[in-house]
């Protein structure tokens, strides 16, 4: 089991990035999000699962060890395989994903590419009480208000990584606002990879 690599990254695709391990290139699968915090050239950490199949190896990498534990406590989901849970954490966080199964939102799950309202009725039953109590609902019952939105945290460190300065990616977020706002008040969870991608279209513009 490869529980987590450390090294320099030697390139960034769209869905995965090279970290370079002893002199070894490692292809590690990521969301957009942890995508975003990776910068070429750097030293990065990924918490990591290794997915196992009888014609391949394949390695995710994670921002977090809780999203490592998420993708795989998902996969525990009938019908969830590591594509799918990858996906399910590139348009929701784990506390996201924690809430959703936890008040049976099936239609959160069913943003995701490749879950259906059957799929998400399953992972529903099946991931009931093993996710873990959502941050966010905790925190809102101890401080009496709302909790802090992850995404703002999420996109204001990845526009961080690629190289913007706090200021401009306060900014960033600031302009992309309205648009997570407007997701929240249709009862929608806020996607951080196209959020980040807004606020980067935002930047560019300016």
């Amino acid at each position: 089991m490869i529980a987590s690599v450390r090294g320099r990254v030697a390139a960034i695709a769209p869905d995965g990035a090279v970290v370079e391990v002893g002199g070894v290139g490692m292809l590690v699968h990521c969301t957009p999000g942890t995508l975003a915090t990776l910068r070429v050239g750097e030293e990065a950490r990924l918490a990591t699962s290794l997915v196992v199949r009888e014609e391949s190896l394949t390695l995710f990498g994670f921002g977090s060890d809780d999203e490592r534990g998420v993708f795989e406590m998902l996969q525990t989901a009938n019908g969830v395989g590591p594509k799918v849970a990858l996906a399910m954490l590139a348009v929701h966080t784990p506390n996201a994903l924690r809430t959703a199964v936890a008040s049976a939102d099936v239609k959160a799950l069913t943003r995701v590419p490749g879950v259906g309202p059957k799929g998400a009725q399953r992972i529903i039953v099946d991931l009931k009480d093993k996710l873990g109590t959502p941050d966010q609902v905790v925190n809102a019952v101890l401080t009496g208000g709302t909790a802090a939105p992850a995404w703002r945290d999420q996109v204001h460190s990845g526009l961080v990584g690629l190289g913007y300065s706090a200021r401009d990616a306060d900014e960033a977020v600031a302009a992309v606002a309205p648009q997570a706002d407007a997701e929240v008040a249709e009862g929608r969870s806020p996607q951080v990879a196209m959020l980040l991608k807004a606020a980067l279209r935002a930047l560019s513009v300016r």
